[in-house]
């Protein structure tokens, strides 16, 4: 069974909307587990102090190297013997780590578990990053108020992969992303809409042209909207 831990200063956003829909019944029937870890447990002050101010000045607070350290030893110390960091990443939510894509998410949900950092304030001090082996992870160009949210995000986007979670598995082979591609754009009931009919291919039964028709507007979207996957994409179709 696929482990999430996390380690976070807010225990009680989890598992949030990860409790419910497919992600929630498949946490039920113990497809995949999640173990959240207070990290203030991991103070040895009175006061359960976690942070202190930043080495050389400046603005705001850092999480202690200490109790990060602690925290980070605790949830490796949880996992089955004679796992190591390439079988279960330790990973840093943050704004400066590499951007997370869905060839990384296919590459965590094949690991047999993660340890997500969900960091506060300036961030981790930068020692533990270094002593414990830790993986940055971004979700991209922008800053959010704590690690919690991108860990969700990170959850669902793994959790989905996971054999059994969605019920139709072709549903993830035509997705965006999955062939390199945006996906197409979709279609359902009422035929007629303000005006706006269903494209006429998509209502002909042939299922050739019908894949054409995909393929030629996934090509034109990502094209479009994200110049960086077309390229990609391009480059990977001339070489095979």
């Amino acid at each position: 069974m696929w482990q999430a831990q996390i380690l976070t200063l807010f225990p009680e956003m989890f598992p949030g909307p990860l409790g419910l829909s497919l992600a929630g019944k498949a946490l039920e029937k113990k497809l995949w587990g999640m173990d959240v870890m207070q990290i203030r447990d991991h103070t040895l002050d009175k006061h359960r102090s976690v942070d202190d101010t930043p080495a050389g000045g400046g603005a705001g607070m850092v999480l202690r190297s200490d109790v990060m350290g602690r925290a980070i030893d605790a949830a490796i110390s949880k996992r089955p013997e004679g796992l190591t960091s390439d079988d279960w990443p330790v990973i840093y939510l943050s704004p400066r780590g590499k951007r997370l894509n869905q060839e990384m998410v296919h590459d965590f949900v094949a690991k047999k578990g993660v340890t997500l950092i969900c960091g506060r304030f300036e961030g981790l001090d930068e020692r533990v990053i270094e002593n414990r082996n830790v993986l940055e992870v971004s979700l991209g160009d922008f800053v959010l108020s704590g690690g919690e949210i991108a860990a969700l995000m990170l959850m669902d986007a793994v959790v989905r992969l996971i054999p059994g979670v969605i019920g139709e598995p072709e549903t993830l082979r035509e997705e965006s992303f999955a062939s390199g591609l945006l996906e197409y754009p979709q279609y359902t009931r009422p035929q007629m809409w303000e005006g706006l009919e269903i494209p006429d291919v998509l209502l002909s039964g042939h299922h050739g042209r019908i894949k054409e028709w995909r393929q030629e507007v996934s090509e034109k979207l990502t094209k479009k909207r994200r110049p960086d996957l077309w390229k990609e994409y391009m480059r990977n179709k001339k070489e095979n």
